[in-house]
């Protein structure tokens, strides 16, 4: 018989999952709220609610959810971010579905069998992470981890887990605090240790060990002064960048705010993705330009270019990269090509299938994909410094970065344009990722945006610069300098993250599995269930 408060759970659980999701992530950033978002729809889902309307309900909040979250996507297309929110919160709506199923089955077994659902259930989180980070190209965006982007504390995890240890924790708690919460409205008043409820016990043993335990190496840093990097961002409106009128004055504008630095003396400056208006090796007075610009700062130039190779043959070549420029040796003839491309930015995947759709960059063909993580070593005033970089959203791929530290990078660069997004919460998003990177391979992250966020994250997560104009905004065309230092005991060491990889996925999917076994061997419930306060029958 239907629970007669379903519909009443069924309104909560839509008013607040979308809250509280929004209120967790970036721009918003309230990450405390990451501890219990989840926490509505697996109340009710322990209380056994209709399929149908269970369903239905949280595929609607996270729907909605993801259609806040990514709001910012409108601007590039409106038809594919409504779309994507749907797809995306029917994804999340699978795993409330495996708990909806766990949850009510295991609720009167023995404590060691719900933990084992407990810890099966966050497992398949992180598995539900990885697939949607494999399965659809470019949303790895957004792991539940990266609500935790200006808490280093809680990122202790990531240079033995990656970040997936730091989302397994957080689900491990919503599910520890809904039990909690069941507990104290089911339970007797006189009921001896009516407050003791062993998941929620375990969650939080698990985070205080997961975090605070493993927080020494935070709080014991030996840090010292590395190198200064100039940091520019021209903030070329996306109407312009591509604009053959538009062009010159695209140069002026990167060549006046890169001059601005050079007072401060930087040992290296940073211009974004496709910084420059023109195309590599096609155009010949561009590296005379490139090499005017290092002279007049007196520092190596890193910087995002479109290169072209074999211009004069049929089978011509086209790569978002990156390139560097010594203010003595010129335009250095290695650069670095993105690997992990946009479709239907950069191209088209399946191509014969989808050959009528075009790219929203209007650049020539279809991009390559680089293949090489070697880092780009800089010869700068304080000694050669080997950056890793990452183009564009490269840095949402946490295999991207751990190859380029295995590969020898000192510091990880990220050049991007997030100028396609507005001035909403993309470019914060963006940056939680770039955090997330630095804490997983224990290697300090400096970013520059065509329009923000550009800064940098120590080798912990910690968030060291910000850069803001003087509303505060970092929405602004200018630069400036910030001062790297690094922790010298991870100096040229490599995390178990970095060696190892996605491991730890696969101890999320075992548990599961043993979790899935513990389910099925189960008796369902068959009796009503004596409740007090809401949802009481």
């Amino acid at each position: 018989m239907p629970n007669p408060n379903d519909k009443r759970l069924a309104l909560l659980v839509l008013a607040l999952t979308p809250l509280l999701v929004w209120s967790a992530f970036p721009a918003m950033q309230l990450p405390a709220a990451a501890f219990v978002l989840a926490v509505p729809a697996l109340w009710w889902a322990r209380r056994a609610p209709a399929w149908r309307l269970f369903a239905g309900t949280v595929w609607a909040a996270w729907t909605i959810a993801w259609f806040v979250l990514i709001f910012w996507l409108h601007h590039v297309t409106a038809v594919g971010m409504a779309a994507l929110a749907a797809f995306l919160g029917a994804l999340s709506t699978l795993w409330f579905l495996a708990a909806r199923w766990a949850l009510p089955r295991t609720a009167g077994a023995p404590a060691w069998g719900r933990l084992l659902v407990m810890v099966g259930l966050a497992g398949l989180w992180v598995v539900g992470e990885w697939v949607r980070g494999w399965l659809f190209t470019g949303f790895p965006w957004l792991p539940l981890a990266a609500t935790q982007w200006r808490q280093p504390v809680l990122l202790a995890l990531c240079p033995y887990t990656g970040a997936h240890g730091v989302s397994f924790l957080l689900i491990l708690v919503n599910l520890g605090v809904t039990a909690w919460f069941d507990r104290l409205a089911t339970a007797r008043y006189d009921e001896p240790r009516r407050w003791f409820v062993p998941e929620f016990t375990t969650a939080l043993v698990a985070l205080l060990a997961g975090t605070f335990g493993l927080a020494g190496d935070l709080w014991h840093q030996r840090r010292q002064p590395w190198v200064s990097v100039g940091l520019v961002q021209p903030y070329i409106p996306q109407t312009l960048k591509w604009d053959p009128a538009a062009a010159a004055e695209n140069l002026r504008i990167l060549e006046r705010e890169t001059a601005k630095l050079a007072e401060a003396k930087p040992d290296f400056v940073l211009w974004p993705e496709s910084a420059v208006p023109y195309i590599l090796k096609v155009q010949p007075q561009i590296p005379a330009w490139l090499e005017s610009n290092a002279r007049g700062v007196g520092a190596p130039i890193l910087g995002g270019v479109v290169v072209m190779e074999d211009a004069n043959r049929p089978t011509e070549r086209w790569y978002n990269a990156a390139a560097a420029i010594d203010p003595e040796r010129g335009l250095q003839p290695e650069y670095y090509a993105k690997r992990h491309r946009v479709p239907f930015g950069e191209y088209v995947p399946l191509r014969a299938v989808f050959g009528w759709l075009k790219k929203f960059v209007p650049i020539g063909d279809d991009f390559q994909a680089g293949a090489s993580a070697q880092p780009i070593v800089l010869s700068t005033r304080r000694g050669p410094v080997a950056a890793g970089v990452l183009i564009c959203y490269e840095d949402v791929f946490s295999d991207l970065a751990r190859a380029s530290t295995a590969a020898g990078a000192e510091v990880l660069v990220n050049l991007t344009n997030n100028a396609w997004y507005g001035e909403g919460a993309a470019a914060y998003q963006h940056a939680a990722h770039s955090a997330l990177r630095a804490a997983e391979t224990r290697r300090p992250v400096v970013r520059c945006g065509n329009g923000g966020w550009s800064g940098w994250f120590d080798e912990f997560g910690g968030l060291r610069a910000e850069l803001t104009d003087e509303r505060g905004t970092v929405y602004f065309r200018g630069g400036g300098v910030v001062q790297l230092t690094r922790d010298e005991r991870w100096i040229g060491r490599l995390t178990p993250y970095v060696v190892h990889g996605d491991w730890f996925v696969a101890v999320g999917a075992g548990l599961a599995a043993l979790a899935a076994l513990r389910v099925a061997r189960a008796r369902p419930s068959t009796g009503p269930r004596v409740e007090s306060g809401i949802g009481r029958e």
